[in-house]
Formats: C-alpha cells, sequence, structure tokens
C-alpha cells in the first residue's frame, strides 16, 4: 500500500497551521437543521452581513439578534419566491399553478442565485435547482445557500464550460443575475443551451424585458434577435418576466438560411465533455436518436429515479445492469441507515456528498430522506454524470487531487467509495484529501468510507490529529473478488475550538 506520505507528526502540524488560519474552525454554533435552516441560520457560522444592509429593500435576508433570517425575496421577487413560482407556472399554464409540471420538471439551473430562496422554495414541489453563483461583490451567496440546506455549487459563467453535461436541465433561471448575455457572440446563452434538454425553458427575469429606456429596447432587441437564430421561442411574456423554450428537434437549425450565425458545433465535438473544456459560441444539436423521438425520452419524477435512462446506453451498459446496481446501493444505503440511526436525529443529516457517484444509485436510494445529494463523478472515468442528471437528481465533475469548489462546513455527510484507493493510482496526497474532507465536513458530520483494508488502516493513524471519532468498522459484502476486502468504515467529526491550542468542546 502506497498511500503513506509524510509522517503522522508532519501531518499535525500541517493540520494545525490550517485550522489556526481558517474561519472553518472557529465556527461555535451546530447548523442549524432542515427545514427550520431554510428560513434562519447562525451569524457566527456565515459572519458576512452587508448583504442584509445592502439589499434590505428587497428581503433577501435580516440580521435577528444571533440568526440571520431570510423572508423568501429576491431582486426581482420582493414579495417572496413562493409568489413568483407560482406566477412563472402560470405563465406557462402548468396544472395547478405548479413548477413541476406533473413531474416533467425536475432538475433546474439557477445563474446568479443569491442566497438561493428560488431554489429553496422551488423544493416543495419536488424541483431541485443548481444554485450557481461567484464570490463576487455579493460575497458568499453560495455559503449561504450550504448553510441553509439548499444545493448550491461556487461557480461562474466565464470561459469555461460548467461542470455538467449536456440536456442536464429543464430549466434555466436568471433574475437579475448581471450577466452580459449578448457578450462574445452570445457565447454565455450558448452554454445555457448546451445544459437545457429538447423542449427547456430559460426564464429571464430583467428590466430588459419590458423597460422602454433607449439603453434596455437596444439589449431586448439584439437578445431577441440571438435567441431566434438559436431556435428559441418565447413561451410566455409577463411584466419583467420573459420564457423561452428551446426546440424538440433539430428541424429548426436545419431550415436555417447557410452562414446564419452562431453555427453549429463541429460533429467531433463532445457537448457533455466539460472538465476544463472552454466554451464555444455554436449551437450544440441533439442526437440522431433524440432528433427522432422529438424529445429526451424521461418518465416524469419520482418514476425518473429508478427508471433506466436512454443515455444509459451511450456509456455501454444495459438496463439489467442499471437495475441490479440500483438494488445494491439499496441495499448498502439501508446498511449504513442502521449503522448511523442509533447516532443522529431526525433532520441531523441534510446535505450530502457522494464523492464518487458512478450512476447515482447511491443517491436515488436515499430519494425518500429529507436529504439532498450531490454526485461528484471523477473527471478521468465514464462520465456518468449525464445518468445520474436524467434520473431527476444533480452533480458535478470533479478530479479529488484538488480542492472542491464549496466553502467550508458545507456537508453533513461524504460517501467516499474507493475515493482513496483512485487518489492512490493517481499519484496525489492522500494525506490532502483527508484534510479536504475534514475542511468541507460540518462540525458533528460523518464519513463513511467504502474501501480496502488498508485504506481504512492508514486513516485510522490520523483520526486524532483530525479530531474524528470512529463509529463502525465492518466488512463490506463480497460480490465479487474486486471488492472481497472491502470495508466499511464509519466515522464522525467532533465539534471543536481552537483558543491558544487545540481543545475538544464536546
Amino acid at each position: 500500500m502506497g498511500l503513506r506520505r509524510i509522517d503522522s507528526t508532519t501531518f499535525v502540524r500541517i493540520f494545525r497551521i490550517q485550522v489556526s488560519t481558517s474561519l472553518f474552525c472557529l465556527t461555535s454554533q451546530v447548523p442549524v437543521k432542515w427545514p427550520r435552516s431554510r428560513d434562519e441560520v447562525w451569524k457566527a457560522n456565515v459572519p458576512h452581513t452587508h448583504l442584509a444592509d445592502e439589499k434590505a429593500d428587497q428581503r433577501w435576508m435580516v440580521v435577528k439578534g444571533e440568526k440571520i433570517v431570510f423572508p423568501g425575496g429576491g431582486t426581482h421577487f420582493h414579495y417572496g419566491a413562493d409568489k413568483y413560482i407560482i406566477s412563472l407556472a402560470n405563465m406557462l399554464s402548468f396544472p395547478n399553478n405548479i413548477l413541476n409540471n406533473q413531474g416533467k420538471i425536475r432538475t433546474v439551473l439557477d445563474i446568479g442565485c443569491g442566497v438561493a430562496s428560488f431554489g429553496a422554495y422551488l423544493l416543495s414541489s419536488d424541483i431541485i435547482a443548481m444554485s450557481v453563483a461567484p464570490n463576487d461583490v455579493h460575497q458568499n451567496q453560495i455559503q449561504f445557500a450550504l448553510e441553509r440546506g439548499i444545493p448550491a455549487y461556487l461557480g461562474v459563467l466565464g470561459t469555461k464550460r460548467l461542470p455538467y453535461p449536456s440536456r442536464s436541465f429543464e430549466l434555466a433561471h436568471c433574475s437579475r443575475c448581471r450577466i452580459d448575455w449578448l457578450q462574445r457572440d452570445g457565447l454565455l446563452l450558448l452554454e445555457l443551451d448546451r445544459l437545457l434538454r429538447p423542449g427547456g425553458y430559460f426564464a429571464y427575469s430583467s428590466p430588459e424585458a419590458y423597460a422602454q429606456d433607449e439603453e434596455d429596447l437596444r439589449i431586448w432587441r439584439e437578445m431577441s434577435a440571438l435567441v431566434e437564430r438559436m431556435c428559441w421561442k418565447i413561451a410566455s411574456k409577463q411584466n419583467q418576466t420573459v420564457i423561452w423554450v428551446k426546440p424538440l428537434t433539430n428541424d429548426c437549425y436545419m431550415e436555417r438560411e447557410p452562414g446564419t450565425q452562431p453555427p453549429l458545433c463541429r460533429s467531433d465535438d463532445d457537448p457533455d465533455a466539460t472538465y476544463g473544456v472552454p466554451m464555444e459560441a455554436c449551437i450544440t444539436p441533439y442526437s440522431d436518436q433524440v432528433h427522432r423521438a422529438g424529445g429526451s425520452g424521461l418518465v416524469p419524477w419520482p418514476a425518473r429515479s429508478t427508471a433506466p435512462p436512454p443515455r444509459l446506453g451511450d456509456l455501454g451498459y444495459s438496463n439489467d445492469y442499471f437495475e441490479k446496481d440500483t438494488e445494491l446501493w439499496q441495499d448498502r444505503v439501508k446498511s449504513y441507515w442502521d449503522i448511523l440511526s442509533p447516532k443522529i436525529k431526525p433532520n441531523t443529516l441534510r446535505n450530502v456528498m457522494d464523492m464518487k457517484a458512478n450512476l447515482g444509485s447511491f443517491a436515488a436510494a436515499l430519494k425518500d430522506k429529507d436529504v439532498w445529494v450531490m454526485n461528484v463523478v471523477p473527471e478521468d472515468g465514464p462520465n456518468t454524470l449525464k445518468v445520474v442528471y436524467d434520473r431527476g437528481l444533480i452533480g458535478s465533475i470533479h478530479n479529488w487531487c484538488e480542492a472542491y469548489s464549496t466553502y467550508p462546513r458545507t456537508y453533513d455527510l461524504l460517501h467516499a467509495w474507493s475515493v482513496f484507493s483512485d487518489i492512490e493510482r493517481k499519484g496525489c496526497s492522500p494525506e490532502d484529501l483527508l484534510l479536504e474532507m475534514d475542511r468541507i465536513l460540518r462540525p458533528t458530520g460523518f464519513i463513511i468510507v467504502r474501501d480496502k483494508r488498508p485504506v481504512v488502516e492508514y486513516i485510522k493513524k490520523y483520526l486524532s490529529a483530525l479530531h474524528w471519532d470512529v463509529i463502525a468498522t465492518v466488512d463490506g459484502e463480497s460480490n465479487s473478488e474486486q471488492d472481497e476486502d472491502e470495508v466499511v468504515f464509519v466515522i464522525r467529526k467532533k465539534m471543536w475550538l481552537t483558543n491558544d491550542s487545540l481543545k475538544d468542546s464536546t
């Protein structure tokens, strides 16, 4: 086993330097539990209150004593995200003014999400939103979102593709998200086009949609011309909101005049390649299969979570393999819950990460729990993330030799299936991975390591330095020669503080 890189004394010294210079060790409160966390969090955990003053008239957040509360407002929806969501459903004439449209809309991309109140209020409609925002002048938006228990990712529409496959979302949303959609020949709007499913919607709430001043009118005319050339149609337009819809087939693309801009992407372009891939100002056409089917071919949620998705065949997997994988992880998750149940109370777990998600079956097995799962797919393996999204789940591509794009203290449970073995094969530092896991794990959070026995023995050497406690060590089931030496190792992070020296608070 070649995992050992530095001795334990050096590791402790590095860890102490990290915690002494980082905010994540200074939290004095275990996070408020879901669903109460949707509406309030501890100020000590996200001590950035300038947004409360800057956005006071827009009801983003309000400081009340030791808490920060979230009234549900936003730049465009002062009267609450819940009413705004109903208005979008009404604009599209969806049954009962519910935006999920009877399970047909499940995954949503919220660009420039603020403190993610839009995504927070979508959850009650069985819609899961990937709320994305950069660390810009409105700093720490994503940290607020994750502290609230809302799916979020620290990212930016810039020059590289977002870490999601093509056709991942039924709806994209931008409410005054401060993005110039016309820049660089519509490059950023074309990235949204890549991410939207056939017949997917883009809800755009901004003054340009209805304002009458010269500059807004110019932007509106140019944007309307661009989306028309992209073959989007207006599905509905009301007040300062317009909703465009993407075509179901390639017919419109084929009917455009020769030389129309933006062009179609090259035939050798892989629309699902995302890790470090530059955006291109081109339209991603559908595969022949999708074109003939006239849509994604996905069943409504929640049946979508366990139904074999159409893109499974792209990876060479059979329906039988998919169904066995789903059943296997249902059994494994049940055994995990049996181990965790004596240690947790209702709503103890909310933000969960599967560090090597494969087909997303771990997350699918948690569907009936009040949690959400960030499914992380390795950048150098089969691109199974498109299957994850086709199941109505969310996730991202990542290389665990690097830090994950999130703030400290943002996940309650990390599931690491063979992640350390993968790190060994890549020649990256397992010690760095341990520190990264500690960074993103919330106080009193859990880690489930499912890996080879030598990996578990290696991790045990660092438990004291990391202030982690062992909850259980059990043998994994032996379904093949490959995993016959697999061990399930469950750990819990202590709640502790630092002053002049490291000191337990539990």
